[in-house]
């Protein structure tokens, strides 16, 4: 299972931290990703990991303002973001991929389970 949390209604210019808790598996083997979803829209990539955090893969909308890192102690990935804009409003899913080994994979299809999502909300 994985349990998404630290969603909110942020200023734009403001940071928000997104954790992504896993339970019930080999956290530390699956690669993660980060997507986002808007009413009427397809989900897309944000940002994934690989397992052992060496290899980050962004989505150009995100580049040098979001960054994903994970605690496989914790069994936690992050997804930090800063200088939102009201563009990144939308609800966030994290998801595990438990087939690849380092490729980090940036569509939705390419995931086993998923989180249940949280809200952010950036305002202008």
């Amino acid at each position: 299972q994985l349990q998404a949390s630290g969603g909110g209604l942020v200023q734009a210019g403001g940071s928000l931290r997104l954790s992504c808790a896993a339970s019930g598996g080999t956290f530390r083997r699956y690669n993660m990703g980060w997507f986002r979803q808007t009413p009427g829209k397809e989900r897309d990539f944000v940002a994934g990991i690989n397992w052992s955090g060496g290899s980050t893969v962004y989505a150009d909308s995100v580049k040098g303002r979001f960054t994903t890192s994970r605690d496989n102690a914790k069994n936690t990935v992050y997804l930090q973001m800063n200088s939102l804009i009201p563009e990144d409003t939308a609800v966030y899913y994290c998801a595990a991929d438990y087939r690849s080994l380092n490729t980090v994979k940036t569509i939705g299809p390419g995931y086993d389970y998923w989180g249940q999502g949280t809200q952010v909300t950036v305002s202008s």
